[in-house]
């Protein structure tokens, strides 16, 4: 069932966090069609959004995982350090199952992927303003029979990958090199170095041109 639009009279202010001008486009025309949604602010980069917060003060962020520079992860952790009561909302090409628990942990309060049709998108930004965790019905599912059952699968492959492992295997993958991550992760070398050796181990992958091909593949803009 698809939620309708509430009876409150000031549109709620969303602000769209995505570094593809064309899809940032289409998002704005759908959502502006909402009499009881607006769009505050267009960015494409981290650093804008959170100053596009600053001064516009959004009631949602809905938030690409996929950014230039910081990305969509560290983004989220950050938002909701500093405006705690702040809602976001991942709206991602990633696969739902491998994401949904790291932005959830990080404090958004749903995702979409871009496959889903829009009105799926516009039911869970309003799922999202009311207070409601906002995912697909089979990964609720899959999340509340996980909680149930108490026994958490051990996790293989990019699961296994910790919250910066998976950050730095997205900067790689988009080109950037050990130094630029570290300026960007605020980490040393060695610490990016680190990851990548764990990167390494955990992808059962024998050597640093094979992490970058295999990072350029997954994660490339």
């Amino acid at each position: 069932m698809i939620d309708t639009a509430p009876t409150a009279t000031a549109a709620s202010k969303l602000l769209l966090v995505d570094d593809h001008p064309v899809l940032r486009q289409g998002l704005a025309k759908l959502i502006e069609g909402e009499s009881d949604l607006t769009i505050c602010g267009e960015v494409d980069n981290a650093e804008a959004a959170l100053e596009a917060i600053e001064k516009n003060m959004p009631d949602l962020a809905i938030v690409d995982l996929s950014l230039q520079g910081k990305p969509g992860l560290g983004l989220i952790k950050e938002i909701k350090d500093r405006w705690a009561d702040l809602l976001v909302l991942v709206l991602s090409m990633h696969e739902e199952s491998l994401w949904v628990e790291r932005v959830l942990r990080a404090g958004a309060c749903g995702y979409v992927m871009k496959q889903e049709k829009p009105r799926e998108l516009i039911s869970r930004i309003r799922r999202a303003l009311k207070g409601d965790i906002a995912l697909s019905p089979s990964m609720s599912d899959t999340l509340l029979r996980k909680m149930v059952s108490g026994r958490p699968a051990q996790p293989t492959g990019e699961e296994s990958l910790g919250d910066r492992e998976i950050q730095v295997l997205q900067l790689l993958g988009q080109g950037h090199s050990p130094r630029e991550i570290a300026q960007m992760m605020n980490i040393s070398t060695k610490t990016v170095d680190a990851h990548r050796e764990h990167l390494k181990r955990k992808l059962n992958l024998e050597s640093v041109s094979e992490l970058l091909r295999y990072a350029t593949l997954r994660f490339a803009n």
